[in-house]
């Protein structure tokens, strides 16, 4: 068989920074220094494996600098070899510094590690493009299962770090928006750096029924510890026995390692033999991040930002992520609409959205910043 004539070349570059990752609080969960680009590694395969058929070559190429390097400057780089198709996988500042270049005003960016509302909302780019559930959508999606359960009063408990906070806003929010009642608040004050000593879950133990006390009847408690200092020590310590949903416990996520649906399988797998480890959430997106390139070739036979750009905010549009439905962008925001896994620690436990909850047009969209909402105005680089 000869060889197809190439005629289409996709080339997409993956930025992200090395930065120091805090320990996890349970020695199950080991220290990855590869999270996210393993998932991208793996779609550049399969990528490949229908691109050869038809003229089609895709390239990944890596740009993963040390914590104190200076992105902006690998930014302008990359803009200046002619990169259209750019996958951030950084921190806030880092990744606004990026998108803000004037070099990057017409690449197509994807976010696949920032879930911050404020991304989607006044903070919006209009080069870049969101991958994981917003904290809105995380916490939408919980809370649609919550109220299906009828357990609609909650115990909030928030770290201190940033993105707890902003998953606390997410879950007051939620609160509002279907009806549940937060009826005790509180934030976690102490340090949890005692708990690798040799009687640190003795001090954790004392720690819980102090913090879990209060005079209010609960159904759950909700967790808001996206940087993990605590979430993990609730669980049977509480004061009373109630779940515990959010960070931890049941948790609102894009992917889980248990997920198994839709082929989710075989997706795992895959993933295993290529990494050697489960995949993770930022994994999932790093895949998807370079699907949702592919995808996009395929389509328009094209690799050019603003032609694959105008398909991806297309009606015509839509990738396969192992959800059971094609995946879409909004337009007012460029936010991946999704199904959003609703799962305990070893098995999944519900998708969302829940049955019930309707929406004139996508029901994803009952989950985050619906078009009339949001406060995205562009910002034009």
């Amino acid at each position: 068989m000869d060889p197809v004539e190439i005629k289409v070349e996709a080339r997409m570059h993956y930025l992200s920074k090395l930065y120091k990752e805090p320990p996890p609080l349970s020695l199950l969960d080991k220290i990855l220094t590869d999270e996210g680009v393993q998932g991208a590694r793996v779609a550049i395969k399969e990528n490949n494996m229908t691109g050869r058929l038809i003229g089609h070559r895709h390239e990944l190429v890596e740009h993963r600098i040390p914590e104190n390097a200076d992105v902006v400057a690998k930014a302008k780089e990359i803009a200046a070899g002619g990169a259209d198709l750019i996958i951030l996988d950084l921190e806030l500042t880092d990744l606004l510094a990026v998108a803000d270049l004037p070099e990057m005003a017409d690449k197509v960016l994807l976010n696949i590690r920032l879930s911050d509302d404020d991304l989607r909302m006044e903070q919006c780019r209009q080069n870049l493009f969101h991958l994981p559930p917003s904290w809105a959508m995380r916490a939408d999606a919980l809370a649609q299962y919550l109220v299906w359960k009828k357990w609609t009063n909650w115990f909030l408990i928030s770290g201190k770090g940033t993105k707890d906070q902003q998953y606390a806003a997410a879950i007051k929010r939620s609160a509002t928006k279907f009806g549940a009642k937060i009826v005790e608040e509180k934030e976690y004050k102490y340090e949890a750096g005692s708990r690798r000593v040799d009687s640190g879950h003795q001090q954790i133990q004392t720690q819980m029924p102090l913090l879990t006390q209060t005079r209010a009847d609960y159904d759950v408690i909700f967790a808001a510890d996206a940087e993990e200092a605590f979430g993990d020590y609730l669980m049977y310590r509480t004061f009373i026995p109630r779940p515990v949903v959010g960070s931890q416990g049941l948790v609102a996520v894009g992917w889980h390692r248990s997920f198994e649906q839709y082929a989710g399988t075989q997706m795992q797998n895959r993933f295993e033999r290529a990494a050697n480890r489960a995949m993770t959430e930022r994994d999932y997106y790093g895949w998807l991040a370079v699907r949702v390139f592919g995808e996009a070739v395929l389509r328009t036979n094209a690799s050019d930002a603003k032609t694959l750009k105008a398909y991806l905010l297309s009606k015509e549009f839509g990738v396969a992520g192992f959800k059971g439905q094609g995946l879409t962008f909004r337009a007012w925001d460029q936010q991946m609409r999704q199904p959003i896994l609703i799962s305990g620690p070893r098995a999944l436990v519900s998708i969302s959205p829940q049955e019930g909850f309707l929406h004139k047009y996508f029901t994803t969209d009952t989950m985050g910043f619906d078009k009339p909402e949001t406060k995205c105005r562009f910002v034009r680089n």
